[in-house]
């Protein structure tokens, strides 16, 4: 490595919701700056006003708040380079636009739309199913290559739309390193002459990104292995400029595939089996769609970002639970995987459970108020952190809480009286009639334990000569309505004597009803 201060960047187009794929590219990012003392800048890709989406940015803002990963600079942050906007930034691309074309590397093309339609439709073949504007196709086509001087300079002084194109060599190996992959060599000649300054006058991806690297000190450049194509554009334009010696590091990440495998993980892949694909939720504006985030779905940040990391990176250690500051410490790229790697929703769920079982049960009641909001429950924060005691251990989202704990907020609907009719007895109706009195006695503050009402509960069966089996699963169903739930005397304590005591009530009605029922039909 050299040594450049380190300066990496993440730059997004704000054009909708965040993939985990993108979050990833952020999160290493953020982890080589910040293990080699450096810079993490947030940049926002915005040349492409066709695609640009309102909320977007704040989404992405958002985003890497909840994600832990802050940049350094940013356009809300600000900093050295500002702005970091490349909206903002527009009047500066058309000097190194016009640059590359005075120096022979670019040249302005007059194409209406209309032509370069045509010129597809007349060269398209099985072939060549997507003809390209390139070294021979240019030959054919209006633009300053082919024209003389002075048509160029009328057409300019006029007006007529145009665009900027790079003139890629006809048949160069163009080779870089590549920090993951070692050596890539291209051929120039299987590279089509992209746009860098668009007929309204913004840069495309491929002038900006250089352009604004070379003007920010970006050091190293981390993007998807998607993005490997363009490099042989870019590396050239570092060169035309004469830049090649401040380029960037590059280091082109694998793409996070299906389950399955096949292919790069997509939205429509989580909609299909059932699992987000981006961080947080998110609706377009434009349709209304509304695609399920991480965040609401209940993962904790720490636990996404750790399962982020281990997606195509390990420590060469079968460690698999990392905080922030060890993964600062110990990522580097040499340990990323070349080859992409599967996303596993189970594994993903796994590390949740993990940083679910490890939280602060006051912090998971706050993060749990708007879940419950949906089943319209307002309880104590206290009281839900007690509960979340009691049933974290069974979470592997946070959205599951109100499956494993809804007995705790509203009295059960109805109880599975099949485990317990046919052994139901008078004299267990008389046990709980007893316990109903005996616990009426124990001190209502403060209040008993989950331990006291168990030692009274066996001290009656055992007067009674009741096995404990007999009349602790009838006791259990009182409480919660069927056979499930944490530890039926824990869950007592939790709701206090006064409600316990009305659930037993109604379970003692209920069994009798039921019973009475059967004895009717035989």
């Amino acid at each position: 490595m050299n040594h450049r201060k380190v300066r990496v960047r993440f730059a997004p187009s704000p054009t909708g919701g965040l993939h985990l794929g993108g979050v990833r590219t952020v999160l290493f990012n953020y982890l080589f700056a910040k293990h080699h003392n450096g810079d993490f800048v947030l940049r926002i890709e915005d040349t492409d006003q066709t695609r640009f989406v309102p909320g977007a940015e704040d989404y992405i803002n958002e985003c890497l708040r909840w994600c832990g990963l802050q940049p350094d600079e940013s356009p809300g942050v600000g900093g050295p380079y500002e702005p970091y906007r490349q909206s903002e930034r527009k009047p500066l691309y058309r000097e190194y636009a016009d640059k590359l074309v005075a120096s022979g590397h670019a040249y302005y093309a007059f194409d209406t739309p209309e032509e370069l339609e045509s010129m597809r439709e007349r060269l398209k073949s099985p072939e060549n199913p997507a003809p390209q504007y390139n070294h021979i196709v240019r030959e054919q086509m209006k633009n300053s290559l082919n024209m003389l001087d002075s048509e160029v300079q009328e057409l300019l002084a006029r007006n007529t739309p145009h665009v900027i194109r790079i003139k890629m060599p006809e048949n160069d190996n163009l080779t870089f390193t590549d920090m993951i992959r070692g050596e890539v060599t291209f051929n120039t000649g299987l590279v089509d002459d992209k746009v860098l300054l668009k007929a309204d006058g913004m840069p495309t991806y491929h002038l900006a990104v250089v352009v604004d690297d070379y003007l920010m000190k970006i050091s190293h450049a981390f993007r998807g292995e998607e993005w490997l194509p363009s490099a042989p554009v870019h590396i050239l334009l570092w060169k035309y400029l004469g830049w090649e010696k401040d380029m960037p590091e590059w280091a082109h990440l694998p793409l996070i595939l299906k389950p399955d495998g096949n292919g790069k993980l997509s939205k429509r892949d989580g909609d299909r089996l059932g699992f987000p694909v981006y961080a947080m939720n998110w609706t377009d504006p434009r349709t209304n769609e509304f695609t399920k985030g991480f965040r609401e779905l209940g993962f904790l940040p720490e636990a996404f970002v750790n399962m982020l990391a281990m997606i195509g990176w390990n420590d060469g250690t079968e460690q698999e639970i990392f905080s922030m500051e060890e993964l600062i410490q110990k990522f580097s790229l040499d340990r990323v995987h070349k080859a992409g790697a599967k996303f596993d929703f189970e594994k993903a769920k796994w590390f949740n459970h993990q940083y679910i079982l490890k939280a602060d049960e006051d912090r998971l009641a706050e993060l749990l108020q708007p879940m419950l909001a949906e089943h319209d429950i307002h309880a104590d924060i206290r009281f839900v952190s007690d509960v979340v005691a009691l049933v974290k251990d069974r979470l592997h989202l946070l959205a599951d809480f109100y499956e494993h704990s809804f007995f705790f907020f509203e009295r059960p609907k109805s109880l599975d009286t099949t485990p317990v009719v046919p052994k139901w007895t008078i004299y267990k109706e008389k046990f709980f009639n007893t316990w109903l009195k005996n616990i009426d006695k124990l001190p209502k503050f403060p209040a008993p334990m989950a331990a006291e009402l168990e030692e009274s509960f066996k001290q009656l069966a055992a007067e009674m000569e009741l096995k404990m089996g007999d009349v602790q699963l009838p006791f259990r169903i009182m409480l919660t309505g069927g056979k499930f739930g944490p530890p039926v005397f824990d869950i007592a304590a939790t709701l206090g004597i006064t409600e316990t005591q009305k659930r037993i009530a109604i379970g003692i009605d209920t069994y009798r009803k039921a019973w009475d029922e059967t004895q009717a039909k035989s």
